[in-house]
């Protein structure tokens, strides 16, 4: 008998449902989310498990790889694309996602999802990390510049902190009884902008002892932020069957909707991961408009920039830059500029 099971995991509890092949219930029940109990719950009730499903959260990299370490046949899934199955139900309940993921695992109707190793997880943690503290960094800019306007100064165009620091005290020179209330903001800009450049420095280092993103920092407009996002990204160059692909799973293809006689084609998908589609979006206008070395992939970009605009030529390069550095990883060779 085959035998399939559906996992709704939660942060405490896990609705476990298992069938058999023909869709008949089997098994249904509740047990903590840890992979050793969830092994356990299934190899008891579900002998002979030929699939389990769990949809993508939080949880799903910790449980994936603790039941494969134990023997269980568990596949992760898009959790977008189970929402539109789960939803045919009129109640929505733990219960019932569980049977439902249970009868996708059954038919075979998903998308599978690929899990990413620890190692890969801890350099994605350390970009995370970076891009969290350089919004904070960007936000707590524009607070200081929003509360100085409200006393009439401005704090003007800075681009390092010592010319920040040289406005600001001419700045409290006129308002001297300013400068105590705002004084935790700009020390706090000051430490952030410390581990900034100690993060962006440890990360540099890594993409430079890495035989894989220093072959794909030869690349124009490419730095180590971009190399590193891109690896940690796709992790497996040999996953797509075209390089091309490799450009839609950044989201930076157009989405279309054809039916009959209709064949639209829209703005870009936005699918897939948003941290690698920044960080090529970025590695395209560096491309454009500060590489000075010329290549043919920049003179292709700044023709589309002269005839459908800036915006979409940085995101028609960002999409070839996909390509080349897909193609890069995958031939193991570097860039040649001519």
């Amino acid at each position: 008998m085959t035998i399939y099971a559906g996992l709704d995991v939660s942060d405490k509890t896990t609705h476990v449902c298992v069938v058999d092949g023909a869709g008949g219930l089997m098994w249904r029940g509740e047990c903590a989310t840890d992979p050793e109990v969830l092994a356990k719950t299934l190899r008891r009730h579900a002998p002979g498990l030929v699939r389990v499903v769990l949809e993508t959260g939080p949880l799903s990299t910790f449980l994936y790889h603790g039941l494969v370490e134990r023997g269980v046949p568990v596949t992760c899934i898009c959790a977008r694309h189970a929402k539109g199955v789960l939803s045919v139900r009129s109640n929505k309940s733990d219960v019932h996602d569980a049977e439902g993921l249970a009868q996708l695992a059954r038919t075979g109707w998903f998308k599978a999802v690929r899990i990413k190793e620890e190692a890969t997880h801890l350099d994605r943690a350390q970009l995370k990390i970076r891009e969290q503290m350089i919004g904070a960094h960007r936000a707590m800019a524009n607070q200081l510049r929003g509360l100085l306007k409200l006393f009439g100064l401005r704090l003007g165009k800075v681009t390092t902190p010592n010319k920040r620091a040289e406005r600001l005290r001419a700045l409290f020179a006129q308002k001297p009884e300013i400068e105590p209330v705002l004084q935790p903001l700009v020390e706090s800009l000051a430490s952030l902008e410390a581990q900034i450049k100690r993060s962006t420095k440890l990360l540099a280092a890594t993409a430079e002892a890495d035989p894989v993103t220093a072959r794909l920092m030869t690349a124009p407009g490419v730095g180590p932020i971009t190399a590193l996002t891109f690896k940690s990204s796709i992790e497996d160059p040999n996953r797509f069957d075209r390089a091309r692909d490799a450009g839609a799973f950044a989201g930076l293809v157009p989405r279309r909707n054809q039916s009959g006689e209709r064949d639209y084609k829209g703005r870009i998908s936005k699918a897939g991961d948003p941290m690698l589609r920044s960080a090529l979006y970025e590695a395209a206008n560096n491309l454009l408009v500060r590489v000075k070395r010329p290549s043919a992939l920049q003179t292709w970009g700044r023709r589309i920039a002269e005839t459908r605009g800036a915006k979409r030529a940085r995101v028609a390069v960002a999409r070839k830059l996909a390509i080349l550095l897909q193609r890069l990883w995958q031939s193991e060779t570097e860039f040649c500029w001519n």
